[in-house]
């Protein structure tokens, strides 16, 4: 993981779908779920969406919070 991909998540929308313009690190963790189980899109948004997944599913949200407070 690159540390990077945590600032990516607070920052970055989710581009397409029932959760379009969504924060990535606001995804519900159902949704994460269906990716889980179905697949991840290729590239970047795969990578990242699976990298939520992981941090949701093991409980570590909290990571995301002192990123979240210095939002651009």
């Amino acid at each position: 993981m690159n540390p990077e991909d945590l600032i990516k998540l607070v920052n970055q929308r989710m581009p397409y779908g029932k959760y379009q313009g969504r924060l990535l690190a606001d995804l519900p963790g159902h949704y994460l779920g269906w990716f889980a189980r179905e697949g991840f899109p290729k590239g970047e948004l795969g990578r990242l969406l699976a990298l939520m997944h992981e941090i949701d599913h093991n409980g570590l949200g909290e990571l995301l919070t002192p990123l979240r407070r210095h939002q651009p």
